[in-house]
């Protein structure tokens, strides 16, 4: 029987509320299901929005992460994470509620059930009151299978992403349309710790899950090095946005109050005097909030979702570029040319490489329509063989409705395991051991 499945990798951006974001995720699902795909992945803190870029230690600083803390999802689970116990649903429920958290858990399951698509996505989970970056595998018969929170964030995110217990790393086991996965996903610069990595491979994934935020000309060697190493195929998600479709939170506009809507998310209303910032961003892809003069901007400035492409996308072998409900495949080449840079101060005087345009770079506290046109990140997302080989993208600068797609087989897996198998007969495991605290590393039954 053919171990043939069709995935997908959604370029999708976060929007401005978490129930916008949401109803977008079910979209692209429900077009990914009409086009007969099995597994979608969508990019790291897709729900939630990610926010490097939060954290100063001031009234507005502490308004902002206050603003971002009600776009993180609550999934009902416990601050030490409660394993099987919360994947199986056997955790107290208050009085009066049907689940715990904020029902976002319940709506990913029906999107999965209803479209029949395993859906997996990255998002900013609130659980007491610290948040982590997860990621969360649903399944259309069973629900959710398991969830794993980042156990290693990166620079600024160790501001406000608490360390999620390594046990999380445990690979998940389904069977979809006759063929078995085994899969895990790595979320962002974690594919850059070796033994983590070995982990997964220990685990003997198949299907090796990349949702991320890195948008570098590296990113690409990485997955490829990962799927020849791993004999396994490779799902890479990220988003791609440009500064104009920050979400509110991130591009520090005021609020003056918070209204629930229904059990899903948080939204922002209402105004008030607090200062507004600007988004800039390091050489090393770090954004950076600086206080900015007060400025008008239109809903349609912050709030933009046209379906329009933007600059492209690179050539792609034996795959389809999808813009939902259009079918529009674009092979234009990425622009290849370097930033240039310029110097600039905080207020604590420290020096920093921002980037530069062909002119030069807007200096802080100067906001323009030219620096809101500029992308954030240009996305980069990719799909590849076993064998290391780019099967779909990488995908740039299409910032909405970006979707790759490809028909795996993965008895792939199997025929490269014939002269490679890190975690078995490569892996000279009598003189080299791996130990994960709270974690067994044998592969699933």
């Amino acid at each position: 029987m053919p171990q043939k499945l069709k995935l997908a990798v959604a370029q999708s951006r976060t929007l401005s509320s978490t129930s916008e974001t949401l109803s977008a995720l079910s979209a692209t699902t429900r077009s990914a299901a009409k086009s007969g795909i099995h597994l979608i992945l969508f990019p790291e803190a897709y729900l939630g929005g990610f926010g490097a870029a939060v954290g100063a230690r001031t009234p507005e600083g502490r308004e902002q992460f206050l603003r971002y803390f009600h776009s993180a999802v609550d999934l009902g689970d416990t601050p030490a994470g409660a394993g099987d116990d919360w994947v199986e649903k056997r955790l107290p429920v208050a009085k009066g509620s049907d689940w715990r958290g904020d029902g976002t858990r319940e709506a990913l399951e029906e999107i999965a059930r209803k479209t029949g698509v395993f859906v997996v996505t990255g998002v900013v989970e609130r659980a007491g009151g610290s948040l982590y970056c997860a990621v969360l595998y649903v399944c259309p018969r069973r629900g959710v299978l398991g969830k794993r929170r980042k156990v290693m964030p990166t620079g600024s995110e160790r501001l406000i992403w608490a360390q999620g217990s390594p046990s999380t790393l445990k690979a998940i086991t389904t069977t979809i349309a006759g063929v078995k996965l085994i899969l895990a996903a790595a979320i962002c610069w974690e594919n850059y710790m070796p033994l983590l990595r070995m982990s997964l491979y220990s685990q003997n994934v198949n299907l090796y899950l990349a949702p991320t935020a890195d948008a570098r000309d590296t990113w690409l060697p990485l997955m490829r090095t990962i799927a020849g190493e791993g004999r396994a195929v490779v799902l890479s998600a990220n988003q791609c946005m440009r500064r104009r479709n920050l979400p509110p939170w991130i591009r520090g506009e005021p609020a003056s109050k918070f209204q629930r809507k229904g059990s899903e998310s948080w939204e922002v209303t209402g105004r008030s005097g607090r200062r507004k910032s600007m988004i800039t961003k390091t050489e090393d892809n770090h954004e950076i909030t600086w206080p900015s003069p007060e400025t008008k901007a239109t809903n349609s400035d912050n709030l933009e979702t046209s379906n329009e492409a933007v600059n492209g996308s690179s050539p792609l072998r034996n795959s389809d570029v999808v813009r939902e409900e259009e079918g529009v495949v674009d092979t234009t080449d990425p622009p290849r040319s370097r930033r240039k840079s310029v110097m600039a101060k905080t207020e604590d005087n420290h020096e920093i490489v921002l980037p530069g345009g062909t002119n030069s770079s807007v200096p802080p506290g100067i906001s323009s329509s030219d620096e809101d046109d500029k992308f954030v990140s240009q996305g980069g997302s990719c799909i590849i063989s076993p064998m290391g080989e780019v099967l779909a993208g990488p995908l740039w600068g299409v910032e909405d409705g970006g979707v790759l797609t490809v028909e795996v087989d993965f008895e792939d897996c199997e025929r490269g395991r014939l002269d490679l198998d890190v975690a078995g007969s490569y892996s000279r495991s009598d003189a080299f051991k791996l130990t994960v605290e709270g974690l067994d590393i044998n592969p699933p039954p």
